[in-house]
């Protein structure tokens, strides 16, 4: 579905992307774990067209996406829960979830699919015309999703999202990401907590000062001793 071959990505002269390649499967969860300042975050910013690299190549669907406009990204099947969530705090649920539908034109079902993200965050549905900057921090991420899964992606790419959260709330959000999984999207998980990552995906990279050091299944890094003196802790 997605393959990213030999990208590099600078900020000004600072080469934070350095000959990255990773691929991701269609129905696959694959998560990047990696330190703060790894590239983790670059890597989805340059796959959603908000960066771009200065060399490889990104394709999506035997598709060359690398130098596209956001926009077509999205309306090709690409959304991107950003970190930090970054809801618009003073339009309702409701409306942040309309925004996340504005390049659809099969306004009919909108309002169908709305319901479904209701169903899938319960919570949004009771919150539906409340401020969104009112909402806790778990709530915000799951408007965060919802407002992402409006664009009806087939892939969906998460940056961080149990950043700042409750360890139950945290538990949840990985449930709900298993659920979306499981109804279709693919996932591309960008996550600090690795067990809470590699307990829900298929595969794994490990990035480190931008480069890609190491992969495989995600059992197979859990059981790596790199992995777990780096980043599991005493597991």
């Amino acid at each position: 579905m997605l393959k990213v071959n030999n990208i590099d990505v600078f900020y000004g002269n600072i080469h934070a992307l350095k000959d990255v390649s990773i691929e991701v499967k269609e129905s696959e969860i694959v998560t990047l774990i990696g330190a703060n300042g790894a590239g983790k975050s670059t890597l989805l910013k340059t796959l959603s067209g908000l960066l771009k690299p200065k060399s490889g190549t990104i394709s999506y669907l035997s598709q060359q996406i690398n130098g596209k406009q956001a926009q077509s990204i999205v309306k090709s099947g690409i959304s991107h829960v950003p970190e930090g969530r970054r809801v618009f705090s003073n339009m309702t649920v409701e409306e942040n979830l309309e925004l996340g539908a504005y390049l659809r034109k099969d306004r009919d079902s909108i309002k169908k699919d709305i319901a479904n993200v209701y169903e899938l965050f319960p919570i949004l549905g009771e919150r539906r015309k409340q401020q969104s900057g009112t909402l806790s921090g778990g709530e915000q991420q799951m408007l965060a999703m919802g407002r992402a899964l409006m664009a009806k992606p087939k892939l969906l790419l998460l940056d961080e999202p149990s950043m700042g959260l409750a360890p139950l709330i945290v538990k949840q959000i990985f449930e709900i990401i298993q659920m979306v999984n499981q109804q279709g999207t693919t996932v591309l998980l960008v996550e600090q907590n690795a067990n809470m990552a590699l307990s829900i995906a298929d595969r794994a990279y490990v990035i480190e000062t931008g480069k890609i050091v190491l992969s495989g299944t995600a059992k197979e890094l859990q059981e790596s001793e790199q992995v777990k003196a780096a980043y599991l802790g005493a597991l």
